[in-house]
């Protein structure tokens, strides 16, 4: 045997290695799917798309929208939240569009046994999770962060539906009757009022285009949305997010509009019920 000879592999030991390499090679990180072209959403018969095209699922993400219970979500609606948001006393569509540092809004609990919690920005998810709090949606907290008003989010896969049968029943109501029939939705009184200047913003400014795609599915075969809820999207949306703070895809709840996974962020939801 040769001086070198004790580093030389044998061949088994070779042969083991390229094996080890290859299957290594080959093991598929769930990261790297590409979501081009991957929809998130849970179909009914107004979306337009159906299980084949829309999932409540991201394989890219490795994400699957967490389902709840009656039980878990009516729990959900037992916490209160110890610093209470205030309510609108002014329309925000009115207002310069305010800025907000990129952040994650997260539940902070204060009193488990009495269920008693409050809401705190964080820079990432990571620093929520360093603190002990639970990331309710990405994007800073708004009127619309409380875990109430995550339950109805959360419950109602079409919740735009009775929001805009609110908007056409109180067309020339008083504003605060609109806000009155949105909160028997089961939101909170300031997330109400957001959903209200949402409606009646789309109502100026998309008249026309929601006229015409009355009968339109929520989304067209190409995946995009109809003209309707484009230009909510183009007119309202900003300030409804900036405000609200809460989204559907900022809190990866699958809903009856599909929305391409890029734009969809992972939210796991494991709340102390």
């Amino acid at each position: 045997m040769s001086k070198n000879s004790s580093i030389v592999p044998t061949l088994p030991a070779l042969l083991l290695s390229v094996f080890i390499i290859i299957t290594t090679g080959c093991q598929h990180d769930p990261t790297e799917i590409p979501c081009d072209g991957t929809m998130f959403g849970q179909p009914i018969a107004a979306t337009g798309l159906d299980s084949t095209r829309c999932k409540p699922s991201c394989a890219c993400k490795n994400f699957t929208s967490r389902t709840f219970t009656e039980e878990q979500l009516n729990t959900l609606n037992l916490w209160q939240l110890t610093q209470p948001f205030e309510e609108l006393a002014t329309n925000p569509y009115n207002e310069p569009l305010p800025d907000k540092d990129s952040a994650v809004c997260a539940v902070v609990i204060e009193d488990l046994a009495n269920k008693l919690y409050r809401l705190q920005n964080f820079p990432d998810a990571g620093a929520a999770e360093d603190a002990g709090a639970i990331v309710t949606h990405f994007d800073a907290c708004g009127l619309c962060s409380t875990l109430s008003d995550f339950a109805v989010y959360a419950k109602e896969l079409d919740v735009g539906t009775p929001v805009r049968q609110c908007a056409l029943a109180n067309f020339s109501k008083p504003f605060d009757s609109l806000v009155v029939c949105i909160e028997a939705l089961g939101f909170t009184k300031p997330c109400a009022q957001i959903w209200a200047y949402n409606a009646r913003n789309t109502q100026a400014k998309c008249l026309q285009p929601c006229l015409d795609a009355a009968n339109t599915a929520y989304n067209l075969p190409d995946g995009s949305l109809n003209p309707c809820l484009q230009c909510d999207e183009q007119q309202s949306g900003p300030v409804f997010k900036a405000i609200a703070g809460r989204t559907r895809r900022n809190t990866g709840v699958a809903s009856s509009i599909c929305r391409f996974c890029q734009e969809v962020q992972v939210v796991e939801h494991n709340y102390p019920f």
